[in-house]
């Protein structure tokens, strides 16, 4: 039974490979990946069978098409019998082309999506023979099922004798056109050298600053726009604390790695973000106890303090994820 994964880089593909792996092993006889070529994208997706393909912009529809020929070749060469996807737009190169061929189709909203679904998911509603599936139970009606959420089995816990924060890890993921310039000039006073929090608690703190589009020249940061999957996963399960914006990637990668994340939503009326899905996100992961949530105009020394000295667990085994037949 092979199977075609198709994701966009980011929080989408983080989403797909942690569903992939809840999938059962025996359903697929092979595995075949679609997504862009990106640090992420090989960090993550290393050992696997992948396919790099053009990339699909917001409401990008001649970039929807040069996926087109690459859905029929990839089809023609493995003959899928089933295609699952994350999103976004790459999904709708793929989707709704396997599906008219006959092949299982399965579109699972982005996490995030908590109050109502994407662009890309109302737009695979009107085609025939897609299975569609929100992570929220109270979503769960009509034609939108349930199978599971990426954020299944995670608990908030406390250390009993915090230390100092001596690394952290400030994240806004891979977004190409969305500057998040408000989150580095309040964070940069605090985590920066001879900042806030090194004199709060009389040592230095080393931080990895990775700020994507940002500039950020001018304030006194070692600012790194893009880290490879890899590397930046080693840096947060080796920090004592980890801020980021309120994207899916970021979050599951800092709560995967047992932080409890400071999350700073992205505001859509200051041009850092199209809708406002962050930060009902991260309102839903602070009333969870598994996350943080602050604004760049009231995240305090205290704060981050307080964020350091919790941390998350997860149940070693999350239910599988179920689709439909």
């Amino acid at each position: 039974m092979p199977t075609l994964f198709v994701a966009t880089i980011g929080g989408h593909l983080v989403e797909l490979v942690q569903i992939a792996s809840r999938l059962p092993d025996d359903v697929d006889d092979v595995r075949v990946w679609a997504t862009q070529d990106h640090p992420q994208s090989r960090s993550l997706l290393a050992g696997k069978n992948v396919v790099y393909v053009p990339d699909v912009g917001e409401r990008d529809i001649p970039g929807v098409a040069r996926n087109l020929p690459v859905a029929h070749r990839l089809h023609r060469e493995w003959r899928f019998t089933r295609v699952v996807s994350t999103g976004s737009g790459t999904a709708l190169g793929y989707l709704p082309y396997l599906a008219a061929r006959g092949v299982s189709a399965h579109y699972v909203e982005c996490v995030t999506r908590v109050e109502s679904p994407s662009v890309t998911g109302n737009l695979l509603g009107a085609v025939p023979g897609i299975h569609r599936y929100t992570q929220w139970k109270h979503q769960a009606h009509g034609r939108w099922h349930y199978g599971g959420s990426v954020l299944d089995g995670f608990t908030g816990e406390t250390n009993t004798a915090p230390d100092a924060i001596r690394k952290a890890v400030v994240t806004v993921g891979t977004m190409p056109d969305f500057a998040f310039r408000s989150l580095f000039d309040a964070l940069a006073p605090l985590l920066r050298a001879g900042g806030a929090i090194e004199r709060a608690q009389g040592s230095a703190v080393e931080t990895l600053w990775q700020t994507g589009c940002t500039p950020v020249s001018d304030l006194g940061i070692d600012a790194s726009p893009f880290v490879p999957g890899a590397e930046l996963e080693a840096a947060i399960s080796a920090a004592d604390l980890v801020v980021s914006h309120a994207g899916t990637g970021s979050s599951l990668t800092a709560l995967g790695a047992g932080r409890f994340p400071v999350l700073i939503p992205r505001r859509a009326a200051a041009g850092e973000i199209g809708d406002d899905h962050q930060d009902v996100f991260a309102r839903e992961l602070d009333q969870r106890d598994i996350a943080m949530r602050r604004t760049p105009a009231d995240v305090t020394v205290d704060d981050l303090i307080l964020a350091s000295t919790r941390y998350v667990t997860r149940s070693s085994r999350p239910e599988p994820f179920i689709l439909l037949d």
